[in-house]
């Protein structure tokens, strides 16, 4: 008889003592809603352990009432739009523990078909420690993020306004755009703004470019050749107004957002001479730079790639506390840059990165791509990538690279030291001699290097 070789492999569980143990016994669960909020605590502490509470902050407060009398301090609910955001303030405020938790890890569960039913299984999870709360940082980073990402929305409602004054020049084919770089730089605002005031003479407008434009004056002149319709100049005019109203916005989001670098300041001194670079071109207008080394003790823009607004815009999401992320691992997993583990049967099945919808990564890619022509060690990490993956995968792996950096720089204080291109192609050939005199010696083969030619 042939003999079995098969392994027995023990249940899950088997070898434990007990699957499950209660570890927040006064966990109440909440689904939020536009209109009202459904709430559930464990069923021994009121007659009515599920109640439905209207959005009204009055109501707010009730429910916050009952949760205290209910002998609460834990509460899960799930995010909904922005309508938890009231709630979460108003009960961390009141000291409860607050966890906004992940909707993928409670709704594939059948059998729930109600608001009621959902925050009753959001209490049972966090009874029983199943449910971790999103990452939030503290209080005054979330005043720096919510005034960035209000920069942001009035950036985009900028670029909308340049686009009504390109479509407007287009029907009264003024062909600006073809001669001039930027239609709202210096040359073109002087060039729109004397058209809504009246003018018509193409040489007259075409003397008002900078001494740096490469179009002559005549090549202004004739693609400022249109039709002028009425309709079209009051467009015009419109969007240049708009333009600017959302410019006077902009110079205000951005003092305030001065003003909450400097409450955030843990630190004074100026950062050390690096390499000179051009501002970014929506940047703010203010010592951006200083504040920034002041809030986080170190020069994040010391980094290839990395100018003032991409580390304002981690800086602000994230904050400088990664006390949050035990490793390094966690931070780069947080923001969706890091590889996949989809395993089957102890198979890689795929190691694409997961979807996350984070702004910090998006600003990250966006510093990785612009690696391509750097003669940094970073952008001959870039180039070495692009001949092995395309250039998606590339720009994700430059992105996981410089989020690792920042992490590092951020709990360690160090300052960041490229080491240059050359360095790096040198480790590169070291690795590739090393693997190679390897793999020659398995095959019982020895390398010998030969002298270069004169």
């Amino acid at each position: 008889m042939a003999q079995c070789n098969a392994q027995v492999i023990p249940k899950p569980g088997k070898s434990r003592a007990a699957a499950l143990t209660i570890t927040h016994p006064n966990a109440a669960g909440i689904d939020i809603g536009s209109a009202a909020h459904f709430v559930a605590v464990p069923p021994d502490r009121d007659d009515q352990p599920v109640r439905e509470f209207p959005s009204f902050t009055v109501d707010l407060n009730a429910l916050a009432d009952w949760l205290t009398a209910c002998k609460v301090d834990t509460v899960a609910m799930e995010s909904t739009g922005v309508y938890w955001i009231p709630l979460f303030e108003l009960l961390e405020s009141r000291g409860f523990t607050v966890l906004l938790v992940n909707a993928r890890h409670v709704k594939n569960v059948s059998g729930r078909k109600s608001d009621v039913l959902d925050c009753q299984w959001l209490q049972q999870l966090m009874t029983y420690g199943l449910l971790s709360g999103a990452f939030r940082p503290a209080e005054q980073v979330c005043v720096l993020r919510s005034l960035y990402r209000q920069r942001g929305m009035l950036l985009r409602s900028q670029a909308r306004h340049v686009q009504h004054m390109q479509k407007a020049l287009t029907q009264m084919n003024i062909q600006l755009t073809n001669v001039l770089a930027d239609v709202v730089g210096e040359t073109g605002q002087k060039i729109l703004r004397a058209i809504v005031a009246g003018e018509r003479d193409g040489q007259v407008l075409g003397a008002m470019k900078n001494v740096r434009v490469r179009a002559s004056v005549d090549e202004i002149a004739r693609s400022l050749q249109g039709t002028w319709r009425t309709e079209h100049l009051f467009a015009l005019k419109q969007a240049l107004n708009a333009f600017d109203f959302v410019g006077t916005q902009l110079t205000e989001c951005d003092r305030e957002i001065e003003l909450q670098l400097q409450s955030l300041k843990a630190n004074d001194g100026d950062p050390a001479k690096g390499k000179k670079r051009g501002r970014a071109r929506n940047a703010p207008k203010f010592d951006l730079r200083t504040q920034l080394f002041q809030m986080c003790g170190v020069d994040l823009t010391r980094i290839d790639g990395v100018d003032v607004t991409t580390a304002l815009a981690v800086v602000s999401e994230v904050g400088t506390d990664m006390t949050r992320f035990p490793t390094i691992k966690h931070f780069t997993s947080w923001l969706g840059l890091c590889p996949g583990t989809k395993i089957t049967g102890g198979k890689v099945m795929s190691g694409k990165t997961k979807r996350v919808a984070n702004r910090a990564a998006q600003s990250l890619r966006l510093a990785a791509a612009a690696l391509r022509s750097s003669k940094s060690a970073l952008g001959a990490y870039f180039r070495r990538m692009c001949s092995r993956m395309d250039k998606p995968k590339t720009v994700t792996a430059a992105a996981h690279k410089l989020a690792r950096l920042i992490y590092t720089m951020l709990t360690k204080g160090e300052e960041y030291t490229d080491q240059g291109q050359d360095y790096f192609e040198e480790r590169y050939r070291e690795r590739v001699m090393r693997a190679l005199s390897q793999r020659a010696a398995k095959l019982g083969m020895q390398m010998i290097p030969i002298a270069k030619p004169a």
